[in-house]
């Protein structure tokens, strides 16, 4: 899977948001919706870079593009964990865990939820 910009991942979770499609007024509309104002030229750009990354496909609606995402929300961030914890922590997943309980980024709560998952299976 393509590694993408902070920028087209900001575009790639308005577009999963908005079921896995948008057209290019649906996107301006979700970063306005962030305080976020690009140019149009910025945003065909990204877009572009995207489609030739396989992360969208286009299609045409009269005279608009609608943009279409091919990988799901839940594949890339499970790609990026993994690339995450290869990187950082050389894959140890115990050292992750560890770092989260130490920055108190893993609550007793999270801690709760996991082991209940854990013991029956259900996805979280």
């Amino acid at each position: 899977m393509q590694q993408v910009s902070d920028y087209e991942l900001e575009l790639m979770k308005i577009i999963w948001a908005n079921d896995n499609s948008a057209m290019y007024a649906e996107i301006v509309t979700g970063l306005e919706a962030k305080g976020e104002v690009w140019t149009k030229n910025t945003l065909i750009t990204l877009l572009s870079r995207l489609v030739e990354k396989g992360m969208l496909t286009t299609s045409k609606i009269g005279r608009r593009n609608i943009y279409t995402a091919i990988i799901a929300e839940a594949d890339y961030q499970a790609d990026q964990t993994v690339r995450f914890l290869d990187k950082i922590f050389e894959g140890n997943t115990r050292g992750l865990v560890n770092a989260l309980i130490e920055k108190d980024l893993l609550t007793l709560k999270d801690y709760e939820e996991l082991q209940k998952h854990w013991k029956d299976g259900d996805k979280l």
